[in-house]
């Protein structure tokens, strides 16, 4: 089956619709959230002790910090003995205040 030949002006309407399509909006309507690189280590210690259980976006969703920041201060929690790991796998861990 052979395909069939467009002429030369479709082609061309083609190619016009298709560079118009090409370009997005922004939504108006889109907010960045202002999300700071240091944590306070006494509000994020009050966090912990209150909770049952805590996980590094629990942690950065409440203090409004960065993923990586809250993972480096939990991990520095556990090296102190603040937290205990009691779950999680593959980097997705579940930690708990020690009594």
């Amino acid at each position: 089956m052979g395909t069939k030949n467009k002429s030369v002006s479709s082609n061309d309407k083609n190619q016009k619709g298709k560079d118009s399509k090409t370009k997005k909006d922004k939504k108006p309507g889109s907010e960045k959230r202002e999300v700071s690189v240091q944590i306070n280590e006494d509000n994020a210690t009050k966090i912990i002790q209150s909770s049952k259980v805590i996980t590094v976006h629990d942690l950065a969703r409440q203090t409004n910090v960065k993923i990586s920041t809250a993972n480096a201060f939990l991990i520095k929690s556990l090296e102190s003995g603040i937290v205990k790991r009691v779950g999680g796998f593959s980097g997705h861990h579940i930690y708990s205040p020690t009594s």
